[in-house]
């Protein structure tokens, strides 16, 4: 069986590296600053953290994402002369 000529792989590396990082030196207008791009990140936590971080979302009436991104950015705020 052959493949068709031009067509890439699933999972074929990139050529370039760096075309793997999608850095702007400005958001786009359409989306707020922090929505521009974003990275997922996966942790490993136990199923019953995760209970409690869902139905405290819950509760919150907000998503896990929003959640846990707010929480993230209150602890990693950018401070003066930190990389951005």
């Amino acid at each position: 069986m052959t493949r068709a000529p031009g067509k890439s792989r699933f999972a074929s590396r990139p050529r370039d590296p760096e075309s793997w990082i999608k850095a702007a030196d400005a958001p786009p207008d359409s989306k707020a600053a922090g929505e521009a791009f974003t990275a997922r990140l996966t942790i490993d936590i136990t199923p019953g953290l995760r209970g409690r971080i869902k139905v405290a979302a819950f509760r919150r009436g907000i998503t896990v994402t929003d959640m846990l991104r707010g929480l993230l950015a209150r602890e990693f705020s950018h401070s003066e002369g930190d990389p951005t």
